[in-house]
């Protein structure tokens, strides 16, 4: 949690003058028991009104001014809290965008999404309290200790023996929270991360008539959350009545012993109000600091699980800063004996894969499921490194490129199809973000989109939904294609990208494409046989390693695991 304390350097004046001006708050508001017993004492045995009405006066005036003063603090602490958070969230949203896909695995989406939200927000308002009490209630309530001492000592023995006894009761709270807090967090996580997966999944958990099971497993994690919270709940209730019966006990002693003191005549009956309204304020401003750790205590946990992703350091480290000198060679992608596993697997994804993929080639690559057809292709834009062996990409290992550098080179179109908030336009020019309305329209064309978008009321206008909810399956895959062929690519890789289209229209794009440019070198992953047969190359795996290396004819002749599939899916051929 304190390193996360850095980010407030930027707001040093107002983290300076919050807590000044809540000191001046603080110390009118000291002024004002003392007011309030000359009125007792002189005001009224002399029956001199104007006194009263004088004295009076000057409570509103430190009245109004210590509400000036507050204001102003307020405005300050939130001004640095507000800016601290917005700092906060801005770089570790960027140190998040810098995670390969091995930390997004195994961290989880539900997990960072908390951090980015509730666990920042928790922080924020831990600063904004932290600015605005910190010194503000200690001062208090040593000033007005101070202050009571000034009165009468014998009767300020009593503040002496309450306050110390009052800091030990807060301090140990706060002692037992903290770890409890820490559960609460991570119960919240798991909470999180079931509604993600019934939201996300919805459709199939009522195709499978799953409803019960998961609304039971939802109350179960949902009543472990509620558990630890009514348990750290009920200690940190603990803390406002336990604070007020020790301050009312001392209030009932503060009374005993200052009449006792009033019939001695050692001091006045406005002394003993004075004397009871600072114990007020003292009992006024431990309540505040109890709710000021208790917040502190929300806001250190979730710091501290805010550091844990700072912490947490990609894998993948940019291999230079500056643009590689890349020689144009016929061998545009090469696979040098790699080897990859999963962070935590154990065993190898994929082993021994190698092969050369030249310029103008489309590379088919087929397999069963898991048999490794994605993690390949994913090895090519290094959305994850290879464990053994090398990649290289025009003669230069991957782990060398610059990131911008060699994902410029490679137009992706991954498995799921992924639509962001917008309109089809601006979409699209993520793939190149200045294209011209004649480019978007061709790259659509090159995609088979171009039919039902100019079907669209709106056409390139149309607003995409969120997540692209507004558009068929196949429909969002030809707009994700047409996203990746905009910026004429180098590499162009297809990871089953087609499989919500027909045949028909997987043919007619496959054609498209070749058309587009000669020199560009494709990736075909894909289930269909019929997609990937007329591929230069084809790669056949199998367990995550090569099966087979060839044409479609060759395979046929010679790899078993080809000839079972492509006779599966077309039998009256076998």
């Amino acid at each position: 949690m304190t390193k996360l304390l850095r980010y407030l350097k930027d707001y040093r004046k107002e983290s300076i003058l919050s807590p000044l001006f809540k000191l001046l708050e603080a110390s009118f508001e000291l002024f004002v028991p003392l007011v309030m017993a000359k009125i007792i004492d002189v005001g009224i045995p002399n029956q001199d009104v104007s006194y009263i009405v004088k004295m009076c006066l000057l409570m509103v005036l430190l009245g109004v001014v210590g509400l000036v003063c507050s204001l102003t603090a307020q405005y300050y602490a939130a001004k640095a809290a507000v800016g601290f958070a917005a700092s906060v969230r801005r770089d570790l949203f960027g140190h998040i965008q810098r995670f390969s896909y091995s930390e997004l695995d195994t961290i989880g989406t539900s997990t960072l999404m908390t951090r980015m939200t509730s666990d920042i927000n928790q922080v924020q308002n831990g600063v904004n309290m932290f600015l605005r009490l910190f010194m503000r209630s200690p001062f208090i309530v040593f000033g007005a200790m101070v202050m009571a001492f000034t009165i009468d000592v014998q009767s300020a023995s009593v503040f002496a023996v309450t306050i110390p006894v009052l800091l030990i009761v807060v301090f140990a709270v706060l002692l037992i929270s903290i770890p409890l807090y820490k559960k609460v967090q991570s119960r919240l996580d798991r909470v999180l991360m079931m509604t993600r997966e019934n939201l996300v999944g919805a459709r199939v958990i009522r195709a499978f008539n799953k409803e019960e099971d998961e609304i039971s497993q939802y109350e179960n994690a949902g009543n472990e959350l509620k558990g630890v919270q009514l348990f750290v709940g009920r200690i940190s209730a603990l803390l406002n009545p336990v604070t007020y019966v020790m301050i009312n006990v001392a209030i009932v002693a503060l009374i005993w012993v200052g009449g006792i003191r009033v019939n001695l005549g050692s001091i006045s009956q406005g002394d003993v109000v004075a004397l009871i309204n600072y114990m007020s304020q003292i009992l006024i401003e431990l309540v505040k600091l109890a709710n000021l750790i208790i917040t502190l205590t929300k806001a250190i946990a979730c710091g501290n699980r805010i550091q844990g992703i700072f912490d947490t350091k990609s894998g993948m480290a940019e291999g230079s800063r500056e643009p590689v000198q890349v020689q144009r060679t016929n061998k545009v992608v090469e696979f040098d004996h790699v080897g990859f596993a999963y962070q935590g697997a154990q065993e190898e994804s994929l082993s021994g894969i190698h092969f050369t993929a030249l310029r103008g080639q489309t590379i088919g690559i087929i397999g069963g499921t898991g048999a490794g057809k994605s993690s390949l292709v994913n090895l090519i834009a290094r959305f994850y490194d290879a464990t053994s062996g090398r990649v290289l990409v025009d003669g230069v290992d991957v782990k060398d490129y610059p990131f911008h550098q060699l994902r410029g080179k490679i137009g992706m179109v991954p498995q799921k199809a992924v639509l962001f908030q917008g309109t089809i336009a601006e979409n699209l020019r993520w793939g190149k973000r200045d294209a011209t309305e004649a480019e978007m329209y061709r790259a659509l064309e090159t995609a088979q989109a171009r039919d039902f978008v100019e079907a669209k009321e709106k056409g390139l206008q149309t607003e995409v939904q969120q997540g692209g909810k507004n558009f068929s399956g196949g429909q969002k895959q030809r707009l994700t294609i047409a996203r990746a062929v905009i910026r004429n690519p180098e590499i162009l890789i297809l990871d089953d990208s087609a499989s919500a289209l027909d045949y028909a229209t997987d043919a007619r794009l496959r054609k498209a494409i070749r058309r587009m440019d000669p020199d560009i070198t494709v990736f075909l992953v894909s289930q269909r046989a019929a997609t990937i047969q007329y591929a230069d190359q084809i790669i056949v795996l199998d367990d995550g390693e090569m099966a087979g290396l060839g044409t479609h004819q060759e395979l046929l002749e010679h790899c078993e695991v080809y000839q079972e599939i492509y006779y599966s899916q077309f039998p009256k051929e076998a």
